[in-house]
């Protein structure tokens, strides 16, 4: 087992299945256009042996499919066929829930149990702008089947100033009553926004300025988290929970267990870090080949991670995963 001197290991995965999205949301992507799949994408069986490498080099524990739009992707079927019977002790996906009602079949049949929806509004005219794309009536649609089909929901909205700060308080509000839970994300230093300050402090909403928000409707109480939480969730009494993902304002780079593989077969082992490492290469070797060099790789990658806060990436968040 790999650990480093502040006793941090990789126990959580996420896979970006592909860089190809059907939005192009405004803290993602600054030109508005739509991210397409990469010449040099692996295919669905080798990202699957890279998970079953991982999971013995590193002993990875849970695995979150992401992307791009990862139900854009014509790999997903046999991916979360050949993932499911690996033993993880749980695996879910990230979507923006536009494809949700089509692949619905194929995440239930998979035995997906949790889903995170990113969804930024209930604002038809708002959803349009941030995420220029999609269309917010089929996204709620298709949370409702999920729901209805049994898997777990979570919702991921980016409070952004100017934006849809005045969504907080409606979205919130339809989670709790369909029993979804919410989590806010405070908007992070990547791609552009790392190199343009100005953008992200206008845009910015902090972990306090949020809880103020809330706490004009609602009396909450902290729960209790798992220490390698990225959210600090909190309990409505009676009605639900709710949960900030504060990377600025309470940062959880001490506790990270992060690991993320890109669709072409990078390691990122810290969204603030430059580096990568490729195993591509590996996932064509035989086991008693790709081990020792996956884990000298692996010691690399925890070595990227940052000791005590996070402090921005050039990389965009669509190439290597939510």
């Amino acid at each position: 087992m790999i650990v480093d001197r502040q006793g941090r290991r990789f126990r959580n995965l996420r896979v970006s299945l592909t860089s190809a999205c059907n939005y192009a949301c405004t803290y993602c992507v600054p030109d508005g256009k739509r991210l397409v799949a990469a010449q040099d994408e692996l295919s669905a069986e080798a990202m699957a042996r890279g998970v079953a490498y991982l999971i013995e080099s590193a002993g990875i524990e849970r695995l979150r499919i992401t992307g791009g739009e990862p139900l854009v992707s014509p790999k997903l079927e046999t991916f979360m066929r050949e993932v499911s019977v690996l033993g993880l002790e749980d695996i879910s996906l990230t979507t923006n829930g536009q494809l949700l009602v089509r692949k619905l079949p194929v995440l239930v049949s998979a035995g997906i149990a949790r889903l995170n929806v990113s969804l930024d509004t209930l604002d038809p005219g708002a959803f349009r702008s941030i995420a220029r794309g999609g269309d917010l009536a089929t996204v709620l649609e298709g949370m409702a089947q999920a729901s209805a089909a049994g898997i777990r929901i979570k919702v991921n909205m980016v409070p952004l100033r100017g934006q849809n700060l005045d969504q907080v308080l409606p979205l919130l509000d339809y989670c709790l009553e369909r029993g979804y839970e919410l989590r806010f994300i405070e908007l992070m230093r990547m791609g552009h926004l790392a190199r343009d300050s100005n953008a992200f402090l206008q845009q910015f909403v902090s972990l306090q300025q949020l809880l103020d928000v809330i706490g004009e409707r609602y009396e909450y109480l902290q729960a209790d988290a798992p220490v390698d939480a990225t959210a600090i969730r909190y309990q409505i009494p009676g009605q639900g929970y709710f949960g900030v993902i504060a990377n600025e304002s309470v940062p959880f780079c001490r506790t990270c267990s992060r690991l993320r593989l890109s669709s072409t077969g990078w390691l990122h082992g810290c969204l603030s870090s430059s580096n990568r490492h490729y195993i591509g290469d590996l996932l064509d070797k035989p086991r008693h080949q790709a081990l020792p060099a996956l884990q000298r790789l692996l010691v690399k990658a925890l070595g990227d991670k940052q000791e005590v806060a996070f402090s921005g990436g050039a990389t965009v968040m669509k190439i290597i995963g939510g």
